[in-house]
């Protein structure tokens, strides 16, 4: 599965967003496994695809996850206090919810790349110190 933020999602359904064919391209040179996000950023591309173009956007996600090409991770205890540690840590940035749930998911599964367009990921550390591979 590959690690999946708010923007690739929004990006692959808005044809007329700026990053749709990059977002597109990448996203047909990955593993056909299914992309893997979280739940705040499940709703925060829900938020980001209404404001763009309502339900009929909103239904193209809602489709991405019931044809199995989306998996919305549930977060664990233990991720829910790393996302607070990571928020606190990176509070100058500052790191948004959905970007913590990423990085505390991406070490309790041992993931070492995320599908984003956001370059704070440059910036946020694993807990091994190394940062995500980015796509694309």
């Amino acid at each position: 599965m590959t690690l999946t933020d708010a923007g690739p999602l929004v990006a692959l359904i808005d044809k007329n967003d700026a990053n749709h064919t990059r977002c597109f391209e990448a996203a047909v040179a990955l593993p056909p496994d299914p992309m893997l996000t979280t739940w705040p950023c499940f709703t925060e591309a829900f938020h980001l695809l209404g404001r763009q173009g309502g339900f009929r956007f909103q239904s193209g996600l809602w489709a991405f996850y019931k044809a199995g090409r989306l998996v919305i991770h549930d977060l664990l205890p233990a991720e829910i206090e790393r996302i607070a540690e990571l928020m606190q840590k990176y509070q100058d940035t500052p790191m948004a919810l959905a970007d913590a749930s990423l990085i505390a998911v991406a070490e309790s599964l041992s993931m070492t790349r995320i599908f984003t367009l956001d370059g704070d990921f440059r910036i946020y550390r694993l807990r091994n110190g190394t940062v995500l591979d980015m796509i694309p």
